[in-house]
């Protein structure tokens, strides 16, 4: 079939993201000659928020950046300015940390899984329509998220923005006879998320891969949630490194201290989000990357799972670069997460005191964790009187901004080569390239529109406005789009 010498594409609005930004595709003579993600709603001036304020305050004012991974933003701020105070939290403080950022795990890939991408491979527009003539599977994804927010309704004192979080632990933790019924919720959920793994596995996958640089978390003898050290793969040719990949000739890692030095944010004309290089190349954060460069630590169960679900074994380096199969990813490592979350309950004895003191002194830190979207960092300065002076944080989203938009790119073209493709067609396979990677723009509004053009000149798109210059907020950025997820 062969479509007008002139073709635009227009979505007025995406559902199932988070946050409002555009997109912009361009093709000339049958080559996709620009992919651009447009981020175009104000900033939020967090990091210049958080200047001025004590050094206790960080933990619950970054949760407001995010009303579904609140505990992403309060723990990588715990460990920041604990790591600027000198002082490490261990022992069963540092387990029920661990359990509180399951249950977020759990919710939150739920919700991405069931609700959010799911629909997409059922031809659905929403998770409503689907849950008409799949109530089962819709159900059973509803049963998961409760389980998850029972763990942060417990541990954190609520679902959303919890508030028992502090500085070196928790303001209150639970006792063994208050974890018992939630234990007994997790066991239905384990059930509930080994069928979840099935069932995504069952799907129709475009065929595709992508090239980019991964960089996740690694701790020894466990899969990075809570904390690890930055450590980066290279995949090189994607076509050779499917089967599995030699973990130890690929892969290389840094200090969270030098996350600045390696991972530079940068500001593009189309955009009031940030892009990030990682050692001036295009990277990907997130559960692609978080298996393939721990896959081996997750628990005997989930590995299973993934190998039944055809990822492969993960002790023998198997590794996932197809982005629209990470949805069977993400459902590994919900059943991962609860079943962490049953281990961590079983081998609970409270402590003496629910948080060890942190006080102040001046200095920077540093801190990292994985946000169910991927790696998220903040760095804090402060003075002698414990105030912050600086902050800067990174989220997963703005990170994967540049591997977004050469998926959009490269999945495109792969369409176009094997043959004429429909606006229509195009649009659909656009809109679910965007949420393979689950991106959280901001957590207000959901809305994208959508732009493609074929061969020659078409009206200026939003988008391509010049924008002027933004004050404000951090010095390096005017404070904009560091606080997506």
């Amino acid at each position: 079939m062969t479509g007008p010498a002139t073709r635009t594409l227009k979505v007025e609005a995406l559902g199932r993201v988070e946050g409002e930004t555009a997109l912009h595709l361009r093709i000339e003579d049958g080559k996709v000659v620009r992919a651009r993600l447009a981020i175009y709603e104000p900033p939020r001036f967090f990091e210049a928020f958080l200047r001025g304020r004590a050094h206790t305050e960080p933990p619950d004012l970054t949760s407001r950046v995010c009303g579904i991974c609140p505990v992403a933003y309060q723990l990588s701020a715990c460990r920041a300015i604990e790591d600027a105070c000198g002082v490490v939290v261990g022992g069963q403080l540092a387990g029920l940390r661990r359990l509180l950022y399951c249950g977020e795990w759990i919710e939150s890939q739920t919700l991405h899984v069931h609700l959010l991408h799911a629909p997409d491979f059922f031809g659905c527009d929403s998770f409503v329509e689907l849950a008409r003539f799949r109530p089962a599977d819709v159900e059973r994804g509803l049963r998961l998220k409760q389980a998850g927010n029972a763990i942060l309704e417990l541990l954190g004192g609520r679902a959303i923005h919890p508030i028992n979080v502090r500085l070196g632990g928790f303001h209150r933790i639970p006792t063994p006879t208050e974890l018992r019924p939630l234990r007994e919720q997790l066991l239905r959920a384990r059930d509930d998320a080994a069928q979840t793994v099935r069932w995504v596995a069952g799907f129709d996958f475009p065929d595709t891969v992508c090239d980019h640089d991964l960089l996740a978390l690694a701790e020894a003898d466990t899969y990075a949630i809570e904390s690890g050290t930055p450590t980066v793969m290279t995949v090189g040719d994607p076509l050779h490194s499917i089967p599995g990949i030699d973990r130890a000739s690929s892969t290389r890692s840094f200090a969270v201290s030098e996350f600045g030095s390696h991972v530079v944010e940068h500001q593009v004309p189309y955009s009031t989000g940030l892009h990030s290089r990682l050692d001036g190349r295009r990277h990907l954060t997130g559960s692609l990357a978080r298996f393939a460069i721990s896959g081996r630590h997750l628990s005997l169960i989930a590995r299973q799972a993934a190998q039944d679900a055809g990822l492969g074994d993960p002790l023998e380096g198997a590794v996932c670069l197809n982005p629209f199969r990470s949805i069977i990813v993400r459902a590994v490592e919900v059943l991962y997460a609860v079943d962490e979350a049953l281990r961590i309950i079983d081998g609970y004895e409270p402590a003496t005191n629910p948080y060890v003191d942190v006080p102040s002194r001046q200095g920077i830190g540093h801190g990292a964790t994985e946000a169910p979207r991927g790696l998220l960092y903040h760095r804090y300065s402060l003075d002698t009187r414990g105030t912050v002076t600086d902050a800067t944080l990174v989220p997963p989203t703005a990170q994967n901004q540049g591997a977004i938009e050469e998926d959009l790119r490269r999945i495109v073209q792969e369409r176009l080569r094997d043959g004429d493709a429909t606006d229509a067609e195009l649009t659909k396979l656009c809109e679910r390239a965007i949420r393979n990677h689950d991106p959280c723009i901001s957590c207000s509004t959901h809305f994208l529109d959508l732009t493609v053009e074929r061969t020659g000149d078409a009206p200026r798109h939003p988008a391509d406005r010049p924008r002027p210059p933004r004050r404000g907020g951090d010095s390096s950025s005017g404070g904009v789009a560091r606080t997506s997820t």
